[in-house]
């Protein structure tokens, strides 16, 4: 885990893509439960945060 936390903060490539596939699955499957209103209010924003940070992150050198 804290080598996976120094590497994030390098900005590079492969660990920011991680966690922004991770929001973005995280987002869906939000949306899709339907046990709670909470997680179905908040799925989209969590869900486009993945999406625009997968697309900056694609950006980053590797």
């Amino acid at each position: 885990m804290r080598a996976f936390l120094a590497r994030l903060i390098r900005l590079r490539r492969g660990p920011w893509e991680a966690l922004a596939t991770v929001l973005i699955a995280l987002g869906v499957v939000m949306l899709m439960q339907p046990y709670f209103l909470w997680a179905y209010t908040y799925s989209f924003i969590i869900t486009l945060t993945g999406t625009v940070m997968f697309i900056i992150v694609s950006h980053f050198p590797e």
